[in-house]
């Protein structure tokens, strides 16, 4: 890499990487995890520097599909520790998750979204980007990723509604 390269490269860093980082700490709810995700997903974008265009797209999309990756491995260890029969520590966990704020109940709703609607969600709620932006990313209409967040929030209202019902 080219000095004047490295040095753009280290001025997009510092700029994106603490937005990046608190984004994936919203999404992960861990610090430490967060850091990692953000840390990987600018590892990949100077694995493919050269040919990439739109930079911050990258590492956003990137480290959405890490997140992704990190909700799956959860909640494959989730079934794993449910068929060994620890229930206990099942107990345990969901009493913590209960007393931790209303961010939860939302992050496993929008995990358990179809990944296309996931994917417009994260990008244009926790990413801040713009629809525009996401189709480019994406490669869709625009229209369509209109059409996939308005069925993400009406998924997400439900959701909700219901997590709330069982509760009272």
């Amino acid at each position: 890499m080219t000095p004047s390269k490295a040095r753009a490269a280290a001025e997009l860093f510092a700029d994106l990487y603490p937005g990046l980082a608190g984004w994936c700490r919203r999404l992960v709810d861990d610090d430490g995890t967060a850091h990692e995700i953000a840390s990987e997903a600018f590892t990949r974008l100077w694995a493919h520097w050269s040919s990439v265009t739109e930079p911050r797209g990258f590492v956003y999309v990137t480290a959405a599909n890490l997140v992704r990756d990190h909700w799956r491995r959860l909640d494959r260890e989730r079934k794993a520790v449910r068929r060994a029969g620890t229930e206990a520590a099942l107990d345990g966990q969901r009493r913590a998750q209960a007393g931790a704020d209303s961010a939860v109940p939302v992050r496993m709703l929008v995990q358990s979204l179809p990944e296309r609607l996931r994917t417009a969600v994260l990008l244009y709620y926790y990413a801040d980007l713009p629809v525009r932006e996401i189709a480019l990313l994406t490669k869709r209409k625009e229209g369509t990723i209109r059409a996939d967040l308005h069925a993400a929030r009406e998924y997400l209202r439900a959701g909700l509604g219901e997590r709330l019902d069982h509760t009272r």
